[in-house]
């Protein structure tokens, strides 16, 4: 590729498309500091996320040479892939295996977090050289997003985000965030061009986002049952997180708004893991679970579950 078709696709990639994934920003107050800042040292994060696929190879394919992750597992139905030995995200296909409507509920995208600014440009760079298209791209304040799909239809942002100290918190403890245009030509021209051979140590699953069919079941799901807090709210979406991070599960109706539940076989996101890093904010949840006959099976230190949407969580220390 050119670097004339390499600027057409940073341009046509950047255009018109970095406003479709969030809502306005809200009033600025004075940045917080935090200097455990990493999504996944907070007191619950995603862990994994497991996709029910049609084609395997083509998908195990397109998320080893485009996502640039590693297969750790394989087993007679499906692999489980990763970064530097770290399971990130399971692929499983069946006989079963049905495409789910758009609109159904389940994933918006699973977001891979990468270490720092460089490495999300030499992500960026990878993409361009290996033309592959993107759908989205912006600037959240707290991060820098692009946005694809995979083969079959599933979102994927890959993002990396700015120090906490940047960060800026409103009065009631939210988060400030946006979605502005981000400036991909900027991006890859920063970006080492010495080649890429996949995803750096450190790369993990920041965030999950989620179809739902209505958002104040969300609120009671998320807040009132799992004690993750609210850290943004947009029409028709809220944004949920523990340790003040932006968010580590998000949930919109964008699609979805009053559709039925999932059905079993259904392609798209099967299940997901939220760890606890604190013992006991998993007991609570668990306790708020058995409060609401909500059925769980355990195995191990992993509790899992269906949410009110059709969607397999699990929840594990």
């Amino acid at each position: 590729m050119t670097d004339l078709d390499r600027r057409t696709f940073l341009g046509a990639a950047a255009a018109g498309i970095a406003a479709t994934r969030a809502g306005p920003s809200r009033a600025e107050t004075a940045p917080m500091n935090d200097t455990n800042s990493h999504a996944i040292d907070m007191p619950a994060f995603v862990d994994h996320s497991h996709l029910t696929v049609i084609d395997l190879p083509m998908l195990s394919a397109f998320y080893q040479k485009v996502m640039g992750l590693s297969v750790l597992d394989t087993s007679a139905s499906g692999e489980t892939l990763g970064v530097a030995g770290r399971p990130l995200l399971t692929l499983t296909t069946g006989s079963n295996a049905a495409r789910a409507p758009r609109n159904a509920p389940g994933l918006f995208h699973t977001a891979f977090l990468v270490p720092n600014r460089r490495e999300l440009g030499r992500w960026l760079a990878h993409a361009a050289h290996n033309n592959v298209p993107l759908t989205g791209a912006s600037d959240h304040l707290v991060s820098e997003a692009i946005y694809l799909d995979d083969p079959e239809g599933n979102g994927i942002e890959i993002y990396r985000d700015r120090d906490r100290a940047e960060w800026t918190y409103v009065p009631d403890g939210k988060v400030k965030m946006a979605t502005n245009r981000l400036d991909l030509q900027a991006l890859y021209d920063e970006a080492p061009k010495d080649g890429w051979t996949g995803q750096e140590n450190g790369t993990a699953i920041g965030h999950i986002h989620l179809q739902v069919s209505d958002i104040p079941e969300a609120d009671a799901f998320f807040r009132d049952v799992l004690g993750l807090d609210i850290m943004a709210s947009y029409p028709g979406a809220s944004f949920f997180a523990t340790g003040k991070y932006h968010h580590h599960v998000a949930a919109n109706v964008w699609n979805s708004r009053g559709q039925p539940k999932r059905q079993t076989g259904m392609t798209g996101l099967s299940d997901y893991t939220i760890r606890f890093n604190d013992p006991a904010k998993l007991e609570t949840a668990l306790k708020k679970l058995e409060e609401l006959s909500i059925a769980t099976t355990r195995e191990g230190d992993t509790v899992s579950l269906v949410d009110p949407w059709g969607i397999g969580l699990k929840l594990s220390a």
